[in-house]
């Protein structure tokens, strides 16, 4: 089978290093020359190179500069260039391969030196590109896997308690609208701006994983629970971490583990310390465990139990606000407010 030919840019301006450098090369790649930078970036806007040779010496721009333009451009930082020099400074070298040159073809060349040097880099640079993308799905594969994994545990958690259908991916939505604004509106960004929102998010599926451990007859009673019961209830909090902590010991200290621990163990604790199971206050309610517990107790709120009917939205809203500063972090308590129409949107639309 034909394979097309890579395309070798030649950049100099002397016509005869052109010419030589094209009758080299001419016979296994597609090679275009150029005789100035500026000639190849107006080229590089319609043409994309497998490799670029690159003369150092050129009048109005020379290849050091040519070399960090290309560098700082992310649509063409990956091509491979080679510096084409007369010049045997070795500190013109170190500075050549400090800025991404990947090899120096001293002039005058021989067409097989050249050709040699070529292929080499082009071999190698595909080699790197077939691996990067191998490592690349499978790392797709990994993380497919490890959300179908979640889903399936957390979908199985939500059909163990029969009360609370579509819980899990209204949160789940719920979230995101909320991260999302804070972000915006400048709300604990040096936490938010480091996380990645997808995997976060995902991880919080698993706030109520702790559920298993829980027996039916509690999950599940059609009535309000007792205060023994609502006790035994509570601890579904510690069960949450205990699991994922399992989790933990057998596969590492991802984040996205550590996130789903702090969803599962602090989604019930209050701002003014009087939650469970710590008994935490503040800032030292880890932010995984503030946010779920909007999310959380909104989502209950408008939702309807064996043991009461569902709250409409703005009564869900008016008991969230008032207890801004009591059960929940007033500085997300004022942006939960801001996007209260897109949460009962979300509560409107997944059941």
């Amino acid at each position: 089978m034909e394979t097309t030919p890579k395309i070798v840019f030649v950049v100099d301006d002397k016509d005869t290093n052109l010419f030589q450098a094209k009758r080299a090369l001419d016979d296994d790649y597609r090679v275009m020359t150029l005789p100035s930078a500026e000639k190849m970036f107006a080229l590089l806007e319609k043409i994309k190179p497998d490799l670029i040779l690159l003369d150092i010496l050129m009048p109005e721009m020379d290849g050091f500069e040519a070399l960090g333009i290309l560098k700082a451009n992310p649509s063409y930082s990956d091509i491979p260039v080679v510096f084409l020099t007369g010049m045997t400074d070795e500190e013109v070298e170190v500075r050549g391969f400090q800025q991404g040159a990947i090899d120096f073809v001293s002039k005058p060349f021989s067409a097989p030196v050249l050709k040699n040097r070529i292929k080499t880099h082009l071999d190698i640079d595909k080699l790197i590109r077939e691996q990067t993308e191998e490592l690349l799905l499978r790392a797709t594969q990994l993380q497919n896997m490890k959300n179908s994994i979640v889903h399936v545990v957390s979908d199985m958690v939500e059909r163990r308690d029969q009360v609370t259908g579509g819980h899990i991916e209204r949160t789940s939505a719920y979230i995101d609208i909320l991260l999302n604004a804070m972000l915006e509106q400048g709300v604990y960004v040096a936490e938010i701006c480091t996380i990645d929102f997808e995997m976060y998010i995902a991880s919080a599926r698993l706030h109520d994983v702790g559920k298993i451990a829980i027996s039916d007859a509690i999950l599940n009673k059609p009535g309000k629970l007792t205060e023994e019961e609502f006790e035994i209830m509570k601890t579904h909090t510690g069960e949450g971490e205990r699991i994922i902590d399992e989790i933990i010991s057998r596969a590492s200290n991802e984040t996205f583990l550590l996130d789903a621990k702090l969803f599962a163990g602090y989604h019930h604790e209050h701002w003014d310390g009087k939650g469970y199971p710590y008994g935490l206050s503040g800032t030292d309610i880890p932010l995984q465990g503030r946010v779920m517990a909007f999310v959380d107790v909104y989502d209950a709120l408008v939702s309807e139990r064996p043991y009461k009917k569902a709250f409409s939205h703005e009564e869900a809203v008016r008991i969230i606000m008032e207890d801004s500063g009591k059960q929940f972090d007033p500085n997300i308590a004022a942006v939960f407010y801001d996007v209260r129409d897109r949460f009962k949107k979300i509560s409107q639309s997944i059941e």
